[in-house]
C-alpha cells in the first residue's frame, strides 16, 4: 500500500491531497484570507438572553459575543427524550423558552458553524459534530447513523 501527500502552495491558497494506491482519498484547501473559526469548539459563558428573539449571546473569547438561537441549544430528539413525549414527528415537539433551557452566566460547550460577519458575531450551536476521515462523531445523538463514501 503506497501513500502520498501532495502539497501545492501559492500566495493565495495551500492545497493538500492524500493519495493511496493511486486513488485520491482526501483534499484540503486553505485560503490565506482571514482565518476561519468554523468548526472550533469552545467553552463559552452565556452573557445575555433575549427572550423575544428566543436567542442568547455567548462569550467564546472573541472580540464579539457569538449568537445562539434556541434551535441550536439542543436537538429535538433530545427534547423528546427529556420531556418523555411520543410525538409523531419532530415538528410536533414545541421548543420551550430559551430562558428555561439556559441562563445568564452558565458555562456551555459550543461549536462555531458560521464566522463573524461585519458587526455580527459568530453563530454557534450546542449540537457538536466532530468529523474525521471515516466517521462523524455526534456526542449528543443516541442513534448510530451510517455513512456512504462515494
Amino acid at each position: 500500500m503506497s501513500e502520498e501527500i501532495l502539497i501545492n502552495s501559492t500566495p493565495n491558497e495551500t492545497r493538500v491531497a492524500m493519495v493511496e494506491n493511486g486513488m485520491l482519498q482526501e483534499v484540503l484547501i486553505e485560503r490565506n484570507r482571514k482565518s476561519s473559526i468554523v468548526g472550533n469548539i469552545y467553552i463559552g459563558r452565556v452573557e445575555k438572553i433575549l427572550p423575544g428573539l428566543q436567542a442568547a449571546f455567548v462569550n467564546i473569547g472573541q472580540s464579539r459575543a457569538a449568537f445562539m438561537h434556541v434551535t441550536d441549544v439542543c436537538s429535538q430528539e433530545k427534547l423528546i427524550r427529556l420531556e418523555g413525549q411520543q410525538a409523531a414527528t419532530q415538528s410536533d415537539v414545541s421548543l420551550p423558552p430559551i430562558s428555561k433551557m439556559i441562563h445568564e452566566g452558565q458555562r456551555i460547550i459550543v461549536q462555531v458553524y458560521k464566522d463573524a460577519i461585519g458587526s455580527k458575531g459568530a453563530r454557534v450551536t450546542c449540537k457538536l459534530s466532530i468529523p474525521s476521515r471515516f466517521l462523524v462523531l455526534l456526542p449528543d445523538e443516541p442513534n448510530v447513523q451510517t455513512l456512504s463514501i462515494r
